[in-house]
């Protein structure tokens, strides 16, 4: 963040404002989504473990030490290295998929700089201010950047463009962040355009045994 201007400083923190706050979002604990229809994963904030069920398969990984367990078809793989190629899988899912959903919250993150870049508007035509982030040393691929617009009526992220690598003259998409709704005590959108995060909800306990067992814990919707 030590590079990042005051401006874009000051966005990011109306951004997540809108949003329900920085005390909200750290009294978030159990999130779970529907990552555009491919998995479902259950996210255990305070504990940083996640469950992803894909297809016939549950992956539990907590995050800290990269351990977990991995079922096919409900039954638990034993194969060391099988089980932790699919626990790596599954971090990268997660980081994948939990940008999609939190970014807004994401902003000010150790290794991410923020600049405000320029007033633009929308695909929508919705007037905004632009962002411009940039990585050094965090997740899978630093050398990614975006542009995200935030609203000057709702100080809402309305829009983000994302850069394979920062020097790319051209963003690889475009897309909307539209109807944000409340889970909780946090507003989080799931509208991409022709993208969907769905089934996205915000729990008060986490299931019983949703790390340990591949029991389904939710019904997809239809």
């Amino acid at each position: 963040m030590e590079d990042s201007n005051p401006i874009a400083i000051m966005l990011a923190d109306q951004a997540m404002n809108a949003m329900g706050g920085r005390e909200a979002w750290d009294n978030t604990r159990f999130v779970s989504w529907n990552f555009f229809g491919r998995r479902h994963l259950f996210w255990d904030k305070a504990e940083n473990k996640v469950r992803i069920d894909r297809d016939d398969m549950v992956m539990s990984l907590d995050m800290d030490d990269m351990t977990g367990q991995v079922w096919r078809a409900g039954e638990a793989l034993q194969n060391a290295d099988t089980v932790n190629k699919y626990l790596k899988s599954a971090l990268d899912m997660w980081i994948n998929d939990s940008y999609w959903l939190f970014m807004p919250f994401k902003l000010k993150d150790s290794g991410v700089t923020i600049n405000y870049v320029r007033d633009d508007t929308t695909k929508a035509g919705e007037p905004a201010s632009v962002l411009w982030l940039t990585f050094e040393e965090v997740g899978n691929t630093p050398q990614n950047a975006y542009e995200v617009w935030v609203s000057d009526e709702t100080r809402l992220i309305r829009q983000w463009a994302y850069f394979r690598n920062a020097e790319d003259k051209e963003p690889a998409f475009v897309l909307p962040w539209d109807n944000y709704q409340q889970h909780g005590e946090i507003l989080l959108s799931g509208d991409r355009g022709e993208r969907k995060i769905t089934d996205i909800k915000v729990w008060d306990k986490a299931p019983k045994n949703v790390f340990t067992s591949p029991e389904p814990i939710y019904k997809a919707s239809s």
